[in-house]
């Protein structure tokens, strides 16, 4: 059985798609509404997270 890694990205990557600047995606990450993992010094965020925090931000705006 073979499982799929997920997608990491670095915080300017996340930048861009949520078209964010850089304080606001750590705040995000700070106050736990955006999930990260850091690997040594790197912050990454699941591709997953990102849609996550889309979809509640959606849901919370209906």
């Amino acid at each position: 059985m073979t499982t799929a890694t997920p997608e990491l990205l670095t915080v300017p990557e996340v930048m861009a798609r949520l078209k964010l600047g850089r304080s606001t995606v750590y705040d995000l990450i700070r106050s736990r509404r955006l999930v990260s993992i850091t690997i040594g010094r790197a912050r990454r965020i699941p591709a997953d997270a990102v849609r996550d925090f889309i979809v509640t931000g959606i849901e919370d705006a209906a």
